[in-house]
């Protein structure tokens, strides 16, 4: 093959019917190409496969998908690993993936992948955000282990894929096979480690030709039944009901909505006690907001729990109580359409609408209670146009906005965004410009804010390199649908980078990078954040992991947002502060494996220091059968912390000790790829003790303050337990019930136990059970139009003859 020439594949039509069970009985798989002779992508980068290894792939196709075929070769089948998983968890198995990308851009890949033991994972790779695995398709596989290895046969509906409307298509192609007992990686079309773009890379698939594709349109509907009980009232039942629906308005386009949500059954958040001056980020749990969502991540402006989050509108007087705030708003509906265009151009639409929500507050002295509107009715939109080009770089222009019913506050944000590569992927010149609008309503100045963000980097070989900077205006502001910590600063930063392509004597891997950076008040001038910080990454020749890294910030900063005050000019000084840490985590190949991670930070200021450790040891039974325990303990000695406002309106901060554990325990047994029960406990402890109450003064240091005694000191322990059931008893279908119980516990006044503690959490009126069951089933309209069910609904009747 001639240097920079893509491997290509000619794929063939079949009018066959085509069973999978991978055994590539029809004859329609006789004459069809072979893609062959594999190369290592990790870690010996471009060495040829081992002919004891050889991988052969076939690909198919007719008018409603593609069929793939690949016999995966081994000299000794007898050690091919395959543990069972929940689908989406690669775990310790041999897999199978096809890669495909039905516009040829080099952007993005849809990626479908099988293990040994016939778990599906699938996920969409793009160049600025990696693998997303929260996108899941609906295919099929089977596998089968055999003498002389294993092979993988399967079929990915066109309604998986996305591709232009063309008579003749060119698509994208690549292949990958992982030999987890060497953590050997291979792909067909090389991944070359010197080029950081993987899609760029992949081969060609050309001969699909002339296909009428059918209708994509799939319903799924469900149905709920909730039971919930706690120590202080009677059990009590909830039926809910509701559907997605999936539509392809054309090749390129989909349409997903769901209609009355029940998002019952996302996992629990790990909430900690929170003590900055920040609001506490939270992973996204509910698929249909992490489902196929990379367009609309663009120019990061989308934080999605903000919507049917609950917010903190309402102003209560020293005397009132909320009676029945609620945990989230109920969401109406939500809908999202995106695809993109022959010509490259992304569009997405995403929008949800949340309930109107009252909450009733009682004043305790009186004992009276009143309405007041906790949300309004409030509609979510973003808008996102994205023009790929050249195959490998993009512009974006993105929209938010937030809409609310009534004289409350609305907000937009638009952003321009750019990723712009050299023709070999040499260098990268990416950055945005973000504009915020906000109508306070209620006689406050709106708010118009900017904020921007360069980088240019160099992006292929053995050193890498990036300079950039960043802004935001005082005013900036994206909280409305998007998060942000911070504005009034600017920044600059300078990274390096040096790995190795090949494994060498000592290592498989090995990556180091050096990262520097410093950040201004845009106000006052004053260093926000300043620091050094290098990180070495290695895999020795056992697979065994080793991480190690420093960072020194050899100034003193000031943190305008601790003080927590109207006059955002007040700040405390932080002094200069060295920080270090080692990860090691061994081959998990092993039945036995074991990750350890010390970590400690010393500040140059008297005995203040913090320092912990997490470790985390994991036993796999037998492929069905694993559990998972890790143990987080994390000590900060003379912290200081703002905690209150006195009668004067001074700032009070306390010099305090805080000391946390966390115990989790993740477990899980699979009766087979379909049928799984998993286990997931987390029991979190953390304790706040005040010892010096201090007073901020002007000039960012502290003066002793003897007259605020209030008791501040915080415990805050939280218990969570959800045992799930889950069978996809058919493509797309799924029996899920769940059982889970928790509690939070919040006090000033505790014991230092942690016995005492542990128990508390187990033991007390705010344990809260739920068991539920649901039911979700995947119609496909092509189906159901082609029984005779429909039919004879359908077709016209004959006149009967007397």
């Amino acid at each position: 093959m001639a240097l920079g020439q893509k491997k290509t594949l000619l794929t063939k039509s079949t009018t066959e019917k085509i069973v999978i069970d991978g055994k590539f009985t029809e004859t329609s798989w006789t004459n069809a190409d072979v893609a062959k002779d594999f190369l290592m992508i990790e870690p010996d980068n471009g060495k040829p496969i081992a002919e004891g290894k050889r991988t052969e792939v076939k690909v198919i196709y007719d008018n409603s998908a593609i069929y793939i075929a690949a016999t995966l070769y081994d000299d000794e089948p007898s050690k091919i690993l395959s543990e069972f998983t929940l689908r989406d968890d690669f775990a310790v198995a041999d897999h199978f993936g096809v890669l495909l990308n039905g516009y040829n851009d080099g952007q993005q890949e849809f990626r479908f992948f099988v293990s040994a033991a016939g778990v599906q994972q699938d996920g969409v790779y793009t160049e600025t955000y990696g693998e997303d695995f929260s996108w899941d398709a609906i295919w099929d596989s089977h596998v089968e282990i055999t003498n002389f290895g294993w092979t993988v046969e399967m079929r990915i509906p066109y309604a998986a894929l996305r591709f232009p409307s063309e008579k003749k298509q060119t698509w994208g192609l690549n292949f990958y096979r992982e030999i987890r007992r060497d953590r050997q990686q291979y792909s067909w079309s090389l991944l070359d480690r010197k080029i950081e773009n993987e899609s760029i890379q992949a081969g060609i698939l050309e001969g699909i030709e002339n296909i009428e594709t059918p209708t994509r349109l799939f319903l799924i509907p469900y149905a709920s039944q909730y039971f919930y009980s706690n120590t202080s009232q009677r059990t009590y039942g909830e039926l809910r009901g509701g559907m997605d629906i999936k539509y392809g308005i054309n090749d390129a386009f989909t349409l997903d909505a769901i209609l009355i949500p029940d998002f019952g059954q996302t996992k629990f958040d790990n909430v900690e006690l929170n003590l900055t001056a920040f609001e506490q980020q939270f992973t996204e749990n509910r698929p249909f907001f992490t489902e196929g969502t990379d367009l609309f991540n663009k120019g990061d402006l989308l934080y999605t729990r903000r919507i049917g989050e609950t917010p903190d509108y309402l102003t209560l007087a020293d005397n009132e109580t909320v009676i029945d705030q609620p945990s989230t708003i109920k969401l109406i509906n939500a809908f999202k359409v995106s695809g993109r265009t022959k010509n490259g151009l992304g569009i997405g639409v995403l929008n949800a609408v949340s309930e109107k929500t009252s909450v009733h507050i009682r004043n305790n002295d009186t004992g009276e209670t009143r309405l007041e509107t906790l949300s309004p009715l409030t509609n979510y939109n973003v808008l996102v146009l994205d023009q790929r080009f050249r195959k490998n770089s993009s512009v974006s222009l993105v929209n938010t906005n937030v809409t609310r019913n009534g004289e409350f506050r609305d907000a937009n944000v638009s952003a321009l965004v750019w990723d712009l590569n050299t023709k070999k992927n040499t260098y990268n010149l990416s950055g945005n410009f973000k504009y915020s609008y906000v109508n306070n309503h209620f006689d406050l100045e709106d708010k118009k804010g900017t904020s921007a963000y360069f980088n240019l980097g160099e992006t292929s070989g053995k050193y890498r390199y990036s300079i950039g900077g960043v802004y935001a205006s005082d005013d900036f502001d994206n909280n409305d649908l998007g998060i942000n910590f911070q504005n009034h600063y600017h920044g600059f930063y300078l990274n390096s980078s040096y790995r190795i392509l090949n494994p060498n004597n000592i290592f498989n891997t090995f990556f180091t990078n050096l990262n520097n950076y410093v950040e201004f008040d845009n106000r006052t001038g004053r260093i926000q954040s300043g620091y050094s910080r290098l990180n070495f990454n290695t895999t020795d020749k056992k697979n065994d992991y080793y991480g190690f890294g420093a960072t020194i910030s050899p100034l003193k900063i000031y943190d305008f947002y601790e003080p927590r005050s109207e006059n955002q000019e007040k700040f405390v000084t932080i002094p200069e502060s060295f920080n270090a840490y080692f990860y090691f985590s061994s081959n998990y190949n092993r039945k036995f494996a074991l990750d350890v991670n010390p970590f400690a930070t010393k500040f140059n200021e008297k005995d203040r220091m913090n320092y912990g450790f997490v470790i985390s040891p994991r036993y796999r039974f037998s492929d069905r059968l694993a559990l998972i325990y890790n143990f987080t303990f994390n000590r900060q000695n003379n912290n200081i912390g703002w905690i209150a406002f006195d009668e004067d309106d001074n700032t009070i901060f306390a010099r305090r000790n805080r000391i946390t554990y966390t115990n989790t325990l993740q477990g899980k047994y699979s009766i087979n790829n379909k049928m799984n029960f998993n286990l997931n406990v987390r029991h979190y402890w953390s304790f706040v003790t005040n010892h010096d109450i201090l007073t901020l003064q002007d000039d960012g240091g502290f003066e002793t303050n003897t007259t605020y005694t209030e008791n501040r000191n915080s415990n805050l322990n939280l218990w969570n337990l959800d045992l799930t059931y889950s069978w996809w008893f058919a493509p797309g279908s799924q029996v899920s019930i769940l059982y889970r119980n928790n509690s939070a516990l919040f006090s000033r006044e505790f014991n230092r136990q942690f016995e005492s503690n542990f128990r508390d959490a187990l033991n007390n009126d705010n344990l809260n059970h739920v068991f539920s069951i649901s039911v979700r089933y995947f119609i496909d309209y092509n189906s159901v139009k082609n029984s005779r069910f429909y039919n004879s609904f359908t077709k016209p009747k004959t006149r009967e003859r007397f």
